[in-house]
């Protein structure tokens, strides 16, 4: 089969010994960002993970990530990373070359192509995603019928017997165990909403709602509200966990899909795979830079109040103060996924085998390469209460 064990080594495979986190981090977040079939990259992140002995306790996705969301908390830890995968082999299989070319022959020897000829290559394999769907994912509707829930190019039927095949929705509700929260955006108010395993049953369908990117996918109708996909506000569901009561120490794992930056764009082409990058982004490192504003203020707040003399503790003034003060102590490891050079605005919608296995050994390099810094896991300290950490953005300073 050429989506194999084998074929998803990262360049640097081989047996790994288990990283010790900080007993002190109550939170092990992993979120996951939307981004279509750029999502087996968050696959890859997961498996490296997994290797290294580290579990989250809490997964957020939006979109593709939600799907991904769905495998990893509705498996047993032991089971996920055969599941991730036996759910992207099942999602990009490749129906249209006959019998007498096997795929595996033709992709093997695509990924060592020059650029133009993979660039060919991508462009069919797209095109047939749009004109087939992809096998129980979506398919295209062949008439329109009238209704929030079918107006679409696309049926996504398909996917709610996907999603009940890979993942054990009695395990996924089981909250103890891990905590799930899904983004997605109410269409008829347009407020975006989480649906969380902690306050709500979760079926296929809140994680279908999280990926129903209009036109291309209906609504998803839950106690009788519809639903589309979270991206349309924010693509990325990190602030979920940043601003979660009660506040806990967390190491955050943020895996992107799209780069907020970029190089400028010289042809319509170049600027169709930039719009989506700086549409998609979400910004993630204004996020952090933000919430690391806020947490310091949070932490210089405890420690004024901390000098207020006891017999003053009960003061109105007070208790609203500690009600916003707080010296929790937050790390974001991002990874954020890099374009391939033959890559362009098609990416999120080519489910190829060949880019899947691409795409998903890019994430097991990355955050191999990662959790081969272990003191950027350590616990941040009161004085830096919010830290975060970018292997790629350190390999671009290094390089100046």
């Amino acid at each position: 089969m050429f989506l194999d064990k084998q074929h998803l080594q990262g360049s640097s495979g081989g047996a790994r010994a288990s990283i010790e986190i900080d007993r002190g981090y109550a939170v092990r977040a992993l979120v996951l960002q939307g981004g279509g079939a750029l999502g087996s990259y968050q696959a890859g992140v997961y498996e490296g993970l997994a290797e290294a002995g580290i579990e989250p306790n809490w997964v957020a996705g939006i979109s593709i990530g939600a799907l991904n969301a769905a495998i990893i908390a509705g498996n047993a830890p032991e089971h996920r990373v055969a599941r991730l995968r036996d759910f992207w082999a099942h999602i990009c299989r490749q129906p249209w070359l006959p019998s007498l070319i096997p795929y595996e022959t033709i992709a093997d020897s695509a990924q060592h192509w020059p650029d133009p000829l993979r660039i060919w290559f991508d462009g069919i394999e797209a095109a047939r995603a749009l004109v087939e769907g992809q096998r129980g994912f979506f398919s295209p509707r062949l008439w329109r019928v009238p209704g929030a829930g079918s107006a679409s190019y696309y049926d996504t039927s398909p996917l709610k017997a996907t999603l009940e095949r890979f993942a054990d929705f009695d395990r996924i509700n089981r909250h103890a165990e891990m905590r799930v929260s899904l983004g997605a955006v109410n269409v008829r108010t347009g407020n975006f909403v989480y649906f969380d395993n902690t306050r709500t049953t979760l079926r296929a369908e809140h994680f279908m709602a999280s990926g129903a990117l209009p036109p291309g996918f209906p609504a998803v109708e839950i106690d009788g509200e519809y639903y589309w996909d979270g991206g349309l506000v924010s693509n990325t569901p990190l602030s979920a966990i940043l601003r979660a009561k009660p506040r806990r120490n967390a190491l955050i794992f943020q895996v992107d899909l799209w780069s907020a930056q970029g190089a400028l764009p010289e042809d319509l082409m170049a600027v169709a795979t930039r719009q989506k990058d700086v549409q998609y982004s979400s910004r993630t490192r204004l996020i952090t830079d933000s919430m690391s504003e806020q947490q310091n203020f949070r932490r210089l707040l405890s420690d004024v109040l901390a000098l207020v003399p006891p017999a003053r503790r009960q003061s109105e003034a007070y208790l609203r103060a500690a009600e916003s003060a707080c010296d929790a102590r937050r790390n974001v490891i991002q990874l954020i996924y890099r374009d391939k050079s033959f890559e362009g605005s098609a990416k999120d919608f080519q489910f190829g085998p060949l880019t899947m296995k691409e795409h998903w050994t890019s994430g097991l390099d990355d955050i191999r390469g990662t959790l081969d810094r272990p003191e950027w896991l350590a616990m941040p300290t009161h004085e830096t209460p919010f830290v975060t950490h970018d292997i790629h953005r350190r390999q671009a300073e290094g390089a100046r």
